[in-house]
């Protein structure tokens, strides 16, 4: 009865890999239909080469309304069974609520929910998890679910990355977009000076503005061999470099849920926000080290360019 699927998840890169196990939910309960997935302009590589879906369309949100006329059309003419909403914006919901399908499901807080044929609470820190919330839109039509999130690196990108396992090592993200997420540079520093495995190596991974801050790192660092790859890798030839690593430590941001997909052993540290929001590790080897019993956190569900309070205790007294 579903023989072709529209997910839409334009949100960013942890969001689209804490989707991923409604792909593989689907797949399990139609092993036959077609899974189209619907990502905003730089996510697509994260999908591209997923074997359990048909195809991976685009918004370019810097064209945003051509982007969302050409999108309706083709999402239209695609005549889907079922279309699947994680979005809670206005854009997706004109999209799924005018797509055509069959069966149109999403959120409530979506503006155009009223539309939908059905839709559903999306409630944070109440203790579920991300994963958890999405799957809660399809559970009523799958015998079986997956919980996992899942990336699938090519083999091209593991080729890219052997060259950096010539020894076992760790890998460090130290960045984060918003100021309160992301741990300061003396506690990168202090990570990982408490490796005791001094003849490991040490990869700092990042994007190319992740660079400075790398090297800031790098040059602190005396008894352990450091290697900045920031700006070097693509996102999944990262995914594919920490699914080797002894342990990878994280923020609360992207590389977490990178983490997560390869179920490799993580280490995350909550500054600002809190795992009770449902975004925390799902790897197999998980650890979370947060600062507890501070009256102003978490202080919002997102990341603040600083902190609110002035102090930045959360990030400060983590270790």
């Amino acid at each position: 009865k579903m023989q072709k699927i529209l997910i839409i998840q334009t949100a960013f890169i942890g969001d689209v890999i804490l989707a991923t196990p409604l792909i593989e939910t689907l797949r399990l309960q139609f092993p036959y239909s077609k899974i189209d997935f619907l990502v905003k302009n730089g996510n697509q590589n994260l999908l591209i080469n997923h074997p359990n879906l048909n195809r991976v369309l685009v918004f370019d949100k810097s064209k945003k309304i051509i982007s969302l006329l050409a999108l309706l059309k083709e999402i239209r003419k695609e005549k889907y069974d079922l279309v699947i909403n994680l979005q809670r914006f206005f854009s997706s919901g004109l999209l799924t609520a005018f797509s055509g399908a069959k069966e149109k499901r999403g959120f409530k807080k979506n503006p155009l929910s009223f539309l939908f044929t059905k839709s559903f609470d999306h409630t944070v820190n109440n203790g579920l998890h991300e994963v958890e919330r999405n799957l809660a839109l399809i559970e009523d039509l799958c015998k079986k679910i997956f919980k996992s999130p899942k990336l699938y690196p090519s083999a091209s990108e593991f080729k890219k990355i052997s060259s950096f396992q010539s020894k076992s090592y760790y890998c460090i993200a130290p960045s984060s977009v918003w100021f309160t997420k992301q741990a300061p540079k003396s506690v990168w520093i202090k990570t990982i000076d408490s490796i005791k495995d001094k003849n490991a190596l040490i990869y700092l991974i990042g994007s190319s503005e992740d660079f400075n801050l790398c090297e800031e790192i790098s040059i602190e660092i005396k008894n352990i061999e450091v290697k900045n790859l920031a700006g070097k890798l693509s996102l999944m030839e990262s995914a594919a470099l920490i699914k080797g690593a002894i342990r990878t430590f994280v923020n609360d941001s992207g590389p977490l849920h990178l983490a997560s997909a390869m179920n490799a052993p993580v280490t995350v540290y909550f500054c600002s926000t809190s795992p009770s929001f449902g975004f925390g590790p799902l790897s197999d080897d998980s650890e979370i080290i947060e600062v507890k019993n501070l009256s102003c956190k978490p202080c919002g569900l997102h990341g603040y360019k600083s902190c609110p309070k002035g102090h930045f205790e959360c990030g400060e007294k983590l270790l």
